[in-house]
């Protein structure tokens, strides 16, 4: 049987080409023409149906049938009247046989006329019979012999006039049986207030009745009561296109190609002529159905093609068109039109339409398409997944939180790891969010709005509480400044990325809405931390593309974040953001952090929180009441250096006990780095105690143990550990008079050769290792850069922590510099000037631009090669004070005149300088450096001329640096009574005083 509706067709003879209705199994007088099965796809009129084929095909055979013997009422089309009950007439028969299996014969044909007169069962029911009955349809003069069949309609007919029903209906309410038709929409949108419809029933659910089928996503439907005849985009989607037809087409046919209703009464319009079928064939251009356009509009057709439907309207487009969600009932169960095309490949997620729906609708729609991506479903056949740079894993463990690091980040301590492990503490970025940045004060980066109240929420709900984290994904981030990672290429590093379950603790919950919860996590009671934050308002959920991988709750995160932007919670507030100026003491000078401490002396104890451990006795803490980050060290209590064993296990261990917890500090005083001095509680537990008791710090109390709150139990704390022989006590022996000192062997100090680059006041230098093999591939890389002309202005704008190349006064040649400043804004002339820091030899000057060049990430990613040093154990002045220039000059002249290796001993390290920001800060080696030629140190020299004294003697000091010290101090004697140098007036002041020296007038610098 042929899908063309124009033309008849041999029900036997197509039945084997196209796999047609099957045969009813029943006896048949020979001759008589074969019953067959099918399925009501739509009811034109009181007396027509078409009947669509049983068959696998994805687009089965159909053919129009009317009932025989039968004439219903009449139809309007477009711009006329319905016949009296012609709408009554075909609803009865619409509702009795739409989507109803059937079987039917052809009883007659009239020549030239595509549809057939056929005889209609449901079941064991005579549809004809039904319709006469129920008074629905008129029974056609017979001509010729009289069939027993169309006896019996006679009779049913006489039966329906006699009882007054149906077409009969002679009462006087019968006039209201003709509808009252309002101009249509269809093809004249003025004819439709779709504005004042669309604010009238908004999000109002709508009834009505598809009349016919465009294309998959496109419906043409009568609203009721009114019978407002309207076209309607079903919302978010849309279908493939069924191709378009010329106007001629239209002219050269008598019915219109777009009639909703087709042919109301199959005899009225009568037979094509030759000449007409000549003309419609040949009048009329046609372009082809997209792929799958015709599958897309059976399959719409077959679910909603005049049947009853709920409209809801989510808006309309700039052509006055209806936007609306469409919804049927599949055995009484409500079905979405839209995600039903969706999730079988039949139509496209649209965002122009889409954003009209509501959060949720959307999400579901975006989830179904993609998921027939994944199954290659009809339209996505050929589908090719763009390629991600995320990857998917699979990796749970359950650990406590051991800092926050921004609002979307946090490290946690993994259980299954052993303490103190590198490895075991684990950072994880909570999948598919993003937070506002904290930015860098090292860089001038000011943290975005709600940045810290994100971090600061996070950290009071999770710090030091047990989690299940759920790794999901690792993805490859490219790295902004090119410097290389250990986890990934140059130019990139992996991140992973998973879900992070809290137990509720009550207020946690208020933020998570329980039918958001998995199931499987609400039995425990867990929270995720990421839906918990969007929540809040602190971030915003990742739009993924296509196949990128994604957290596994993903629908909970963006309902989380709907509730948020209803709420106007955090970012989504229109107010202003919450601002608070937070004073780094770190990055400022030691002058100003003492300026605060008679701030930080005033209430003895105050609240702090853990902002970072910096060593196991050094954290960087933020008060907020002074609303200032400081750097703190516990009183009197040492524990090993970051070269010396168990150094990571205090480390570890305090970042598990008060890393970004809540204190209280009490300080003492400010040492001449600018670090603050005093103890620390944490839950009312002197955290030096914890230290000492852990054998993981030495006690101290040199300058006065008097001074310390709690000092008679951190000394027994000591002694428990060391009784116990734990950790740095493992080799303790009862009695030893190095106890509380660093028990190092000389031979354990470690030692390399350098060449001085530059001297700087206060007994401070930089050095270059001799045996680096680092400094001749930089010096051959550099050697190898072809140097172009001058940069065009704005092609190079340098600026502060920049690394480049800077052409050096002295000799012109080129060499790697930080940008320590410059300019405000962009560079406006090649005469503007930076100040550079050259990170391989210490120097530091000011050029113009034209004397800086950019620099390939590959040679500035290197760290630089000059190490800042200074003399151990000696008091050095400083080129402000009294003897400042003659001592920069003796340093100068005694590794600076001529070149020379020199043997320097690493005695300490201050690593309280942090990163490298320029000339004269960073960390510092604490060395006694050594002329092997004379083998004499340059500090005893220092002392020897005068120009340095030694810092005042420790108690604690181990045997063979006692006896260095001794050496050093008949050197500082021989000075003394010889009246050199600073000794010229007799002794100066003591170590006890806050300046050990007078000030004097500001000199210049003492480079060479």
């Amino acid at each position: 049987m042929s899908t063309d509706l124009e033309t008849p067709v041999d029900p036997v003879v197509d039945g084997n080409e196209q796999a047609v209705f099957r045969s009813l199994v029943m006896a048949q007088p020979a001759g008589n023409p074969r019953w067959l099965r099918g399925k009501v796809k739509a009811v034109l009129s009181g007396d027509t149906l078409v009947i669509m084929g049983i068959t696998k095909a994805e687009i089965p055979p159909e053919k129009t049938v009317v009932l025989a013997h039968l004439s219903a009422p009449r139809l309007a089309r477009r711009g006329g009247q319905d016949d009296p009950f012609a709408w009554d007439s075909r609803e009865f028969l619409r509702k009795l046989c739409i989507g109803k299996d059937v079987v039917f014969r052809t009883e007659y044909t009239i020549p030239n006329f595509s549809r057939e007169f056929c005889s209609v069962f449901i079941g064991t029911t005579n549809v004809g019979n039904e319709v006469v009955t129920h008074g629905w349809a008129k029974v056609k003069e017979v001509k010729g012999e009289v069939t027993p069949e169309h006896t019996e309609l006679l009779r049913l007919e006489e039966q329906a006039r006699q009882q007054g029903i149906g077409l009969w209906d002679r009462s006087p309410g019968s006039v209201d049986a003709i509808r009252n038709l309002p101009p249509s929409a269809v093809g004249d949108p003025s004819n439709l207030d779709a504005m004042g419809l669309l604010a009238a029933n908004k999000g109002k659910s709508m009834e009505a009745i598809v009349e016919q089928v465009r294309d998959g996503s496109s419906l043409r439907v009568y609203l009721l009561p009114e019978f407002q005849f309207v076209q309607v985009f079903v919302a978010g989607i849309q279908a493939p296109s069924m191709g378009r037809r010329t106007q001629e087409y239209a002219i050269a046919t008598d019915v219109p190609s777009d009639e909703p209703n087709g042919e109301t009464n199959a005899e009225s319009r009568g037979p094509l002529t030759s000449a007409q079928r000549i003309t419609a064939s040949s009048a009329f251009t046609e372009v082809s159905p997209d792929a799958f356009g015709r599958e897309a509009k059976h399959f719409t057709e077959i679910r909603v093609l005049n049947r009853d439907v709920r409209i809801v309207l989510e808006g309309v487009d700039k052509f006055s068109n209806l936007i609306g969600s469409v919804y049927y009932a599949d055995s009484d169960t409500p079905k979405d039109l839209a995600m039903e095309l969706i999730e079988n490949g039949y139509a496209k997620y649209v965002e122009w339409s889409a954003s009209m729906m509501e959060d949720e609708a959307r999400r579901k729609l975006k989830a179904a398409e993609l998921l027939a991506k994944k199954n290659k479903l009809r339209l996505w056949t050929n589908y090719v997944p763009p390629s991600t740079n995320s990857k998917a894993i699979s990796d749970n463990f359950t650990g406590k939180v051991v800092e926050v690091v921004s609002g979307d980040c946090i490290i946690v301590a993994d259980d299954s790891l052993p303490f103190g492990s590198p490895a075991a503490e684990r950072r994880v970025n909570l999948s598919s969010i993003r937070c506002p940045k904290l930015g860098n004060p090292r860089r001038d980066e000011k943290p975005a709005p709600y940045a810290r109240e994100a971090r600061e929420f996070l950290r009071t709900r999770l710090i030091g509480h047990q989690v299940q984290v759920s790794m999901e994904y690792s993805r490859k981030v490219p790295l902004a400044d090119g410097s290389a990672a250990p986890a990934g290429p140059a130019d990139s590093r992996v991140m992973g990325f998973g879900s992070v379950f809290l137990l509720s603790q009550g207020k946690e919950r208020e933020d998570v809405s329980p039918a958001t919860l998995p199931t499987a996590v609400s039995q425990q009671q867990g929270v995720n931390v990421a839906e918990l934050i969007i929540a809040r308002g602190f971030g915003t959920v990742i739009r993924h593309r296509d196949f990128e991988e994604r957290s596994n709750y993903y629908d909970n995160l963006l309902a989380a974040e709907s509730r948020a932007t209803a709420g106007r919670k955090g970012i989504h507030s229109a107010k202003d953001p919450p601002s608070m100026h937070v004073t780094d003491l770190l990055t400022t000078s030691a002058k100003k952090a003492k300026d605060f401490l008679p701030f930080l002396q005033r209430n003895r104890r105050m609240s702090a929180v853990v902002e970072y451990v910096l060593s196991g006795h050094r954290f960087k803490l933020f008060v907020p009441k002074e609303t200032c980050s400081i750097a703190f060290s516990l009183s009197g209590v040492r524990c090993p250096g970051r070269d010396e064993p168990y150094s990571n296990d205090a480390i570890s261990l305090m970042r598990r006990k008060i890393m970004q917890r809540d204190v209280e500090i009490e300080v003492e005083t400010v040492d001449k780095t600018g670090t603050f001095l005093g103890s620390l509680w944490e839950s009312k537990t002197n955290v030096g105690i914890t230290l000492l008791e852990a054998g993981l710090a030495r006690l101290q109390t040199g300058f006065g143990a008097d001074r310390i709150p709690d000092a008679h139990l951190l000394a027994q704390a000591e002694q428990s550990a060391k009784r116990q022989k734990l950790k740095i006590w493992e080799n303790y022996v009862e009695g030893e008079e190095v106890s509380n000192g660093a028990a190092n062997d000389k031979k354990q100090k470690e030692e390399f050769k350098v060449v001085v680059t530059e001297v700087l006041g206060g007994g401070k230098f930089y050095v270059q290792a001799v045996e680096d093999k680092k400094v001749a591939s930089i010096q051959q890389q550099l050697a190898s850069l072809n140097l172009k002309e001058a940069p065009v202005i704005g092609a190079f704008n340098p600026k502060k922590g920049d690394i480049v190349l800077a052409q050096f006064s002295a000799d012109n040649s080129w060499n790697r510099a930080m940008v320590v400043s410059g300019p405000r804004g962009a560079v406006q002339s090649t005469k503007d000037k930076f100040e550079v820091f050259y990170i391989d030899y210490g120097n530091q000057e000011a050029v113009t631009y034209n004397q800086l060049r950019p620099l390939d990430p590959s040679v500035s990613s290197a760290p630089g090669l000059a190490q800042l040093c200074q003399l151990a154990y000696l008091k050095v002045p400083t080129l402000e004070e009294d003897y400042g220039q003659e001592a920069a000059m003796h340093l100068s002249e005694n590794t600076l005149s001529e070149p020379k290796a020199f043997k320097a001993v690493i005695e300490e390290r201050d690593t309280s300088g942090g990163k490298v920001k320029g000339q004269g800060t960073g960390n510092i080696l604490l060395v006694t450096l050594i002329d092997e030629e004379s083998d004499t140190s340059i500090n005893a020299i220092m002392l020897k001329g005068g120009v340095a004294r030694l810092e005042k003697r420790r108690r604690w000091e181990p045997k063979d640096r006692q006896q260095m010290l001794d050496e050093l101090e008949k050197y500082q004697a021989e000075a003394r009574t010889k009246r050199l140098g600073m000794w010229e007036y007799g002794d100066i002041e003591s170590d006890d005083e806050e300046n050990p020296l007078p000030t004097a007038k500001k000199a210049g610098a003492g480079k060479r």
